[in-house]
């Protein structure tokens, strides 16, 4: 076994090989505090013929034993991926798919196992570093190093491997992974932070990646295996020279048509004319590579017209956003709900408003939560015009997620607003930046259903074509530019700041230089889209949807909570039964109420204040009778207390048989005239009748 030490922030990483999982192609051990993570990876044992893409999959996962717990539920093991884990594996795939080699041609599988956590210092970040390290030792060709480290902003001051209390502190969680060539990936979310934070955080993380590069560099070369050949493209198309010079010009009108499917349509006729022609010269093995013909070509076209001319394919300036419309209630019964269209994406974001019961609750290693937001992404296939599966795959979770986390830093806090709130998107069509349109209808939607947001949020994807030393920032990238382009840069937030961030790339890192660039084109973008959506809504509705449930809130003494509860929850139940609403009691004190309809949450309310109200001598009740004696009757005046009202006190006149005058189940107005020294309460139906009365007994008036 291998030790290798690195110092990250406060703490040192701990990297150990050559003792675990020796069968796979590299397996590494990574170690901070108490918390570890084993990453190991494999390839496929010969090369798949056709491959022009790297077919890697990330496969992050978390024992429940990490943290010494049994998993719920009724099988009691790990089963289907968590959305967190799914994240955590987006995390680590991200940074390293641009540096493994197209030509291995070899399916590769990255499995990071968080093995042990303390509560205080993440695995994603020490997964991260794992998964890199074994892909480094091992014999799987590999562009690296690439490293990754998580800085957390508290008070302004920027600290590196934050623990969670940290990240849970601070106003920017941010994490950062580079590799010699510059940044490669960047992801995060923010308390609306200026775009100056957000450049300092990921400068501040510079010299640490670097180091931290360095150190995996050291480490494979003094572990790493030899590594295995690359596949040689020996098949080449015979008449691409030709095809190419004759299709360049048609494909340059094509490529700059009105409309997605217009410039499809065109690409795939000059294709089908040029196979026509060329199919009988083409060996067979090699009509597959016409396809990567005109890919090539468009590429090439639609590159070089932005970089010479700053000219997209269609027709807008780098800096320019496509034509936007909001329109709000679109949907009557839904509680809130926004149509976002941005050129040929567009959003249908619908909010639903809910009890505490309704929070989502999570059991994972970090313990049990519960949320109280959920925001939930749907791309179907007719959003691009296709057929295929309908249902959640990695990337609605991701793209879910990071709208999650624009939309959260605004949201007012549970005691303002104590509704559980969950937001979906459907995408009806797309053709780029479909998860920022998201957080568009999304922050609209929320609006129209009166949840007072402290301000509007809005996103924006940004791209970059990048031509040696030249390059070019696109604001509100096409599909074709995103899969053309170098960059996918989306940035998210209010008029005040970021509050949600997530870079991706196809090439092996760009410089601060062109970030900063990316973050000023994003605010200016931001902000225009911000003005746009307030044109339609920028204030909450004064009142929630007829259709949302009514919801009360308010406090009681804690020691009262026994007393609400009641043995076995009898009383709570009843009250919940009776009024028909959902009750709810923190162990602060604080009391949520829900309930279809305000007379139930009314009635709930009434009856909570009654079961906790101290009798007062002199207030007048509204009684129940609940038995009746010889020497009068027993009212219950609060829910649960009762008092007794003598005979001589039920009417002005005499009163000789208290049947003849009082029925159980009666109501009648009574004033508390007394509270003996033994705690006995009487009521008088008399003295209700008196506006002057005043006490004449030597009862305790007690509260």
């Amino acid at each position: 076994m291998e030790t290798f030490k690195f110092q990250l922030g406060e703490d040192e990483i701990i990297l150990e090989t050559g003792k675990m999982a020796k069968q796979a192609n590299g397996s590494v051990l990574a170690r901070c505090g108490g918390s570890a993570v084993m990453a190991t990876v494999c390839c496929g044992s010969e090369p798949k013929e056709g491959l022009d893409y790297v077919p890697l999959s990330v496969d992050y996962n978390e024992r429940y034993y990490a943290a010494g717990k049994i998993p719920g539920g009724f099988l009691k093991r790990e089963s289907r991926p968590k959305d967190k884990e799914i994240l955590v594996s987006r995390l680590i795939d991200r940074p390293m798919r641009p540096l493994f080699y197209k030509d291995f041609g070899r399916e590769i599988q990255v499995v990071p196992m968080t093995v042990s956590t303390d509560q205080e210092h993440t695995p994603d970040v020490l997964g991260m570093i794992a998964a890199f390290a074994a892909v480094m030792i091992s014999d799987i060709p590999f562009n690296g190093p690439v490293a990754a480290v998580r800085v957390a902003s508290i008070k302004g001051e920027y600290i590196i491997n934050p623990t969670f209390a940290q990240i849970e502190e601070g106003e920017l969680d941010i994490i950062v992974a580079a590799s010699n060539d510059g940044i490669c990936m960047v992801e995060g979310g923010a308390n609306e932070v200026s775009e100056e934070m957000m450049l300092g955080a990921i400068q501040a993380a510079e010299k640490t990646l670097a180091d931290l590069c360095d150190f995996l560099a050291d480490m494979a070369a003094k572990c790493g295996k030899e590594k295995l050949p690359l596949v040689e493209k020996t098949i080449k198309l015979e008449k691409w020279d030709v095809m190419y010079a004759e299709a360049f010009p048609q494909m340059e009108t094509a490529v700059f048509m009105d409309g997605k499917f217009e410039r499809r349509d065109a690409i795939r006729a000059i294709k089908k004319a040029m196979l026509a022609k060329y199919e009988a010269d083409i060996p067979e093995e090699q009509i597959r590579l016409v396809g990567d013909l005109f890919e090539e070509l468009e590429r090439v076209i639609i590159r070089k017209s932005i970089i010479e001319k700053n000219v997209r394919c269609d027709k807008r300036a780098s800096d320019k956003i496509r034509d936007i419309s909001c329109e709000i209630d679109m949907l009557d019964r839904a509680h809130g709900s926004a149509l976002f269209t941005r050129g040929e994406t567009q959003s249908l974001g619908v909010t639903t408003l809910g009890s505490v019961q309704d929070e989502q609750i999570m059991d994972d290693i970090d313990g049990d939560r519960r949320a109280n937001f959920m925001l939930h992404y749907n791309f179907p296939p007719y959003s691009v015009g296709e057929t295929g599966r309908l249902g959640t795959g990695r990337r609605e979770i991701g793209h879910g997620h990071l709208a999650q986390r624009a939309i959260e830093g605004v949201l007012p806090s549970k005691e303002e607003f104590p509704y559980t709130i969950r937001v979906v998107s459907e995408i009806l069509e797309s053709n780029g930046s479909s998860s920022q349109a998201t957080i568009c209808s999304g922050s609209l939607s929320l609006l129209d259903a009166g949840v007072p947001l402290k301000r509007p949020v809005a996103g924006i994807a940004m791209g970059l074509i990048k031509e040696g030393d030249d390059f070019a920032v696109l604001s509100d990238i096409l599909g074709e530019e995103d899969h053309m382009g170098d960059m996918d840069f989306k940035v998210a937030g209010s008029e005040e700041g970021i509050t949600a961030f997530q870079m991706d790339i196809k090439i092996p890192g760009i410089s601060i230089e062109i970030m900063k660039k990316a973050l000023s084109q994003a605010l200016e973008g931001r902000l225009h889209i911000l003005k746009i959506m307030n044109e339609t809504i920028s204030e909450p509705s004064s009142e929630v949807s007829e259709f949302a449930p009514s919801v009360t809130s308010f406090k009681v003494d804690v020691d009262k909570i026994g007393l609400l509860i009641g043995p076995g929850g009898k009383n709570i139940k009843g009250m919940a039964e009776k009024s028909g609403a959902k009750i709810n009691i923190d162990e602060d004190g604080t009391v949520n109420v829900f309930c279809r309809e305000k007379k139930g949450t009314d009635m709930a309310e009434a009856m909570i204040r009654g079961m906790i109200e101290e009798p007062e001598v002199g207030t007048l009740y509204k009684a129940v009778v609940k038995r009746i004696m010889d020497f009068g009757a027993f009212m219950e005046f609060l829910p649960g207390k009762e008092g007794l009202c003598h005979i001589s006190k039920i009417s002005a006149e005499r009163v000789n048989n208290v049947s003849d005058v009082l029925k159980e189940g009666q109501e009648v107005e009574v004033r508390l005239i007394e509270v003996d020294r033994m705690g006995r309460i009487n009521l008088s139906v008399v003295d209700a009748l008196d506006k002057n009365w005043k006490s004449k007994s030597g009862g305790m008036n007690r509260r």
